[in-house]
């Protein structure tokens, strides 16, 4: 297993940064919060889940030598790459959950979110899984350690299908979509949501699984030819995507009528496909540019203190991570307002945090980032927060947003959420939590 430890405890002085690892027994007295970094640096999926995890780093650093930690409490980070395997994951969650008295943990792998889902009551470790894990799990009577922030697959697929919708007029009884998607957990996410609207809009849902990683799809193509969808619904990750769009054009299916999910959706995945891919839609829940992004490049990049390429900064993926950093250091924050400014947070207290997030515009230009996300308010009835996202369509050459932004239709999604909920309740015996409980 690959590990990579650093500690972020930066001080600010006028000679630069500097830094030194301190053992975990003495976090308590030099005041730090550590953040368990679950990355896949390595494996099929390093192309995506790199960007993500330097960005995810990048943030830690910035916030230790911009602002000297969360109200003087400085950031200690560990990372154990799990190379998207779902073992692997746990493992790593195993190895890390004993650094401090509680963290929050995002395993980016919808796998892994199955099986950590498990573990966080017990260990009273909340879980971020912003854009992906279960989606029921925006039921925070049901789900109280589960927080899938700022968008969930079900929302995801909500959003294309309105997209789709007002492109046909708004009418799409009788088309054909076709719903290609990655045969794990994270693939079949959207499959109820997809099911339910094909119910009320009388569409023709097609299912056509692609085995992991994703390389060979030939057959699944000919599928594609054979059977003339409308449109492609793309639920893919890492080389599955290019690998998607290269069997397209070989097939002449018109890359303007596909639409990849968020995670479909980024620079490595039409990189190689190039000018072929004109015309390819996909899902962005974040912004871009902004404060923010001038504050690494300046803080840590003018250092020599950047995780990762300068010119991956501001990339999509990129942004991505700097958001679920984002939110983890703000659900830290929160839970100091309450609990004690400057002092360091339990897993219990930050889940509090992450469960009563207040992220107006205001406050997220004052943090530098109101270009990147989108304002997020949580509750014990929604761990979600905010269910919006908007469309960029590839040129050829760049990304180029074609949209505005989209609100999930809540009216289709709250029931979905409810019967997936109280059924997962029924299996695990939970009870839903009560009025006190959500006070807690």
């Amino acid at each position: 297993m690959t590990i990579r430890s650093l500690m972020l405890a930066v001080a600010i002085a006028a000679t630069g940064l500097t830094g030194a690892v301190v053992a975990p027994s003495a976090q308590a007295q030099a005041k730090e919060q550590f953040f368990p970094v679950l990355p896949y640096r390595t494996g099929a999926y390093a192309p995506n889940g790199v960007p993500w995890a330097n960005a995810y780093v990048d943030y830690l650093k910035l916030i230790n030598a911009r602002d000297g930690g969360i109200n003087g409490v400085k950031i200690t980070f560990e990372e154990c790459d799990t190379a998207y395997a779902t073992d692997r994951g746990v493992e790593c969650y195993e190895r890390l959950k004993g650094k401090s008295q509680g963290a929050v943990f995002q395993p980016l792998s919808t796998g892994i979110t199955f099986a950590l889902t498990e573990k966080a009551p017990t260990d009273k470790n909340p879980l971020i899984t912003g854009g992906y894990g279960r989606s029921e799990s925006s039921d925070g009577q049901v789900f109280k350690w589960n927080f899938p922030l700022q968008g969930t697959y079900w929302s995801g697929a909500d959003i294309i299908m309105q997209l789709i919708t007002q492109k046909e007029g708004g009418n799409i009884k009788g088309k054909k979509i076709a719903l290609v998607y990655h045969d794990s957990p994270f693939g079949k996410e959207p499959i109820p949501l997809l099911q339910e609207r094909a119910k009320i809009q009388g569409f023709d849902l097609q299912l056509l699984p692609v085995t992991a990683p994703g390389v060979e799809q030939k057959a699944t193509w000919l599928q594609v030819r054979q059977a003339r969808p409308d449109y492609v619904l793309l639920w893919g990750w890492g080389v599955m995507n290019s690998a998607a769009l290269k069997e397209a054009v070989a097939t002449g299916y018109p890359r303007e009528k596909m639409y990849g999910v968020w995670w479909s959706a980024a620079e490595p995945d039409v990189k190689d496909v190039g000018e072929a891919a004109k015309g390819y839609n996909g899902l962005v829940a974040t912004g871009e540019g902004g404060k923010v992004m001038n504050d690494i490049k300046s803080v840590l990049h003018g250092k020599k203190l950047g995780t990762g390429p300068i010119d991956e900064v501001g990339t999509t993926l990129y942004n991505r991570g700097l958001v679920s950093a984002a939110l983890a250091v703000e659900g830290v924050r929160r839970a100091q307002e309450r609990f004690g400014k400057g002092k360091v947070m339990t897993g219990d207290q930050i889940r509090w945090g992450l469960e009563n997030l207040a992220l107006d515009q205001k406050a997220l230009d004052k943090l530098g980032l109101g270009t990147v996300m989108r304002p997020i308010s949580t509750s014990c009835l929604d761990h979600e927060g905010s269910r919006s996202a908007r469309l960029h369509t590839w040129d050829g050459k760049k990304w180029n947003y074609s949209s505005d932004w989209i609100e999930a239709d809540e009216s289709i999604i709250k029931p979905l959420v409810k019967q997936f909920a109280d059924k997962y309740a029924a299996e695990k015996k939970l009870t839903r939590r009560t009025p006190a409980d959500c006070q807690s």
